[in-house]
């Protein structure tokens, strides 16, 4: 290894550094006034110069200036050689360790460690201190998975707000909730913000961009902390704004969105008994899977405005427009009624003039489409068809806005089944005082399954009642009184609000499934 002349005439830099884990643990003998007099001490008259990071990890020298100064000066010839508490106050990170001694032999700096005090000019000196520094770094990483497990947990316990990135429309504050203390979001002064984007994007012609355009129209704060405390901040994006929109974070989570989480099989922590339609709610991932948890905050969005933008923004998901011009209205939205696969309409040119004509994908499969053409029907056919379906689907949505009104045996049958179940429960719960061991045993496993029984229960309640809420027709009527006056992407927008695919083929005509 390539070494320069050694410095004799720098001073000796004394490195002190205490992390935060460090203070939790009280250690006072790495407390940094504990280090400043051993190493003073040790270097007795000479001159020096001592560097503190305090507060900061021994995972990596990035984000330690006074450590950054150092090395510096050491650069500059300054620094004749480093004295230390210990060598995990450089670095616990055993390749980061040894770039920096490398780099140091180079400028003729030594290291001295008060602790381990072992001539590191020797190979047997070097293996030692490696040794110690490989038990440092193996620490550090047993403390992080650690403090990974803890946060893991105490997020699927509790309904703290557990730091790190900063939500907008929120601050946090320190709260005592059913006997214990952490940080709970409240509020902040975009809190209204939030509140305009969920009203504003819940109808079905608003975009993310005109809400963009709305918040820069009137002067509405976009700025976030990126992190809690972090003077840094960013400004909303579309990408951003999308994110706000779909997060549980801001709902008033009620029965209705217990019902819509629990239908995609995300396990869900608390009992549908505790939506209560004002709390929010945290989305945690994990490699396990997807689990959700009530939060101690109160949300900001009621749970009806919120469902309704989770339709749009699944429904939307499904259709991207690439900024072409479309060439019908029903693009993306057509399929195969035999093979399933995706139709797009393509022009060809005669003689006689252009002409529109379907294009089959699964044709050019591996398993290929039983028929041999795409359909006979003609693209200005199904047009018309799915249009006088649509009407017809509006007419129903009508009709079916005033019999909601109306009393739903179906959804009263289940009510009574839940009623039955707690009022066993109830009996059961009654016997418990005079119950011996074996009946008392018996007692809890059967209130048990009763319990989840009733669960059940609401959750085929809340389902039906979500398939009966009332669809606001308003949007989609008055478009289609003025059907042939609208453009092609015009036409398109309204169907994509309606629509969630159409089937094609010769055998079956054309089909619509309809997504309201």
């Amino acid at each position: 290894m390539k070494r320069t002349t050694k410095t004799t005439n720098g001073i000796t830099a004394i490195y002190v550094r205490r992390s935060v884990s460090d203070k939790d643990k009280g250690n006072n003998s790495l407390s940094i006034a504990a280090q400043k007099e051993e190493c003073v001490k040790f270097v007795g008259d000479c001159e020096y110069r001592i560097y503190c990071d305090d507060g900061k990890s021994g995972k990596d020298i990035a984000h330690r200036p006074e450590f950054q100064t150092m090395m510096q000066d050491a650069r500059d010839g300054l620094i004749s050689r480093i004295v230390v508490k210990k060598y995990d106050r450089f670095s616990r990170n055993m390749r980061e360790y040894l770039n920096i001694t490398d780099e140091l032999d180079r400028y003729g700096v030594t290291v001295y460690s008060l602790s381990e005090p072992f001539n590191t000019e020797t190979k047997e000196g070097r293996m030692m201190r490696n040794n110690l520094l490989n038990f440092a770094e193996f620490e550090r990483e047993t403390i992080a998975a650690r403090v990974a497990d803890a946060y893991q947990t105490k997020a699927r316990e509790t309904g703290f707000y557990q730091g790190g990135k900063m939500y907008y429309g929120f601050d946090s504050e320190r709260r005592t909730v059913n006997g214990k203390t952490g940080s709970v979001l409240v509020p902040s002064a975009q809190a209204e913000s939030v509140r305009i984007a969920y009203d504003m994007y819940q109808n079905p012609d608003v975009s993310l961009i005109q809400i963009i355009k709305y918040f820069q129209e009137h002067s509405i704060d976009t700025a976030r902390p990126v992190r809690v405390g972090s003077d840094k901040t960013g400004n909303m994006d579309r990408s951003h704004l999308s994110r706000i929109l779909e997060s549980p974070l801001y709902v008033r989570a009620d029965k209705e969105v217990y019902a819509y989480f629990a239908s995609k099989g995300y396990e869900m922590l608390d009992p549908i008994e505790d939506y209560d339609g004002i709390h929010g709610i945290f989305y945690h991932k994990t490699a396990d899977g997807i689990s959700i948890k009530l939060a101690y905050h109160e949300g900001l969005v009621p749970a009806e405005v919120w469902l309704k933008v989770q339709d749009k923004k699944g429904h939307n998901q499904k259709f991207h427009n690439n900024g072409k011009v479309l060439n019908s209205w029903l693009v993306g939205m057509m399929k195969c009624g035999n093979c399933g696969y995706a139709m797009h309409i393509n022009h060809s040119q005669t003689p006689y003039g252009s002409y529109r004509h379907f294009y089959d994908y699964g044709r050019y499969t591996v398993g290929g489409c039983p028929h041999n053409y795409a359909t006979k029907l003609k693209p200005d056919q199904v047009e018309d068809i799915v249009f006088k379906e649509m009407c017809k689907r509006v007419e129903q949505l009508v009709i079916a806005k005033h019999e909601n009104t109306q009393s739903d045996p179906d959804s009263e049958a289940v009510r009574m089944e839940i009623i039955k179940v707690e009022e066993e429960i109830n009996k059961l719960m009654g016997r418990l005082a005079d119950a011996d061991d074996v009946l008392f045993n018996y007692i809890q496993d059967r209130v048990s399954k009763l319990h989840e029984q009733k669960s059940a229960l609401e959750r085929k309640l809340q389902t039906k009642a979500r398939k009966r809420r009332a669809v606001d027709t308003a949007p989609l009527e008055e478009p289609l009184k003025i059907w042939d006056s609208l453009t092609v992407q015009e036409k398109h927008n309204i169907a994509v609000m309606m629509i969630d695919v159409v089937y094609v083929s010769d055998e079956n005509g054309v089909e619509v499934v309809f997504s309201i």
